[in-house]
């Protein structure tokens, strides 16, 4: 395998690896901020009023676009092991 065909693969893998995360870590943050400013308004600093809704969002999320993720590491798992099979 030649460095050019190495560092494709870890760029691939790389950019499919933030593919499949920002759509929770973009919920998971907006949720945060919103509720952030919510305890900062009100002055309650609960933890679980930051943790609660923060987790049924994640949640809803990963439901939401959980099949889109599976689908995509499962097509870019096909094409790298679908390549070890024509490697010299």
């Amino acid at each position: 395998m030649t460095p050019d065909a190495v560092l494709d693969v870890m760029h691939r893998a790389t950019w499919v690896a933030i593919e499949c995360s920002a759509p929770l870590l973009l919920v998971g943050a907006a949720v945060g901020l919103v509720m952030g400013i919510v305890q900062a308004a009100t002055q309650i600093s609960e933890p679980a009023l930051t943790f609660v809704p923060k987790m049924l969002a994640l949640c809803g999320s990963l439901l939401w676009f959980g099949s889109w993720i599976l689908e995509r590491l499962t097509s870019i798992g096909r094409e790298f092991f679908g390549a070890i099979a024509h490697m010299p």
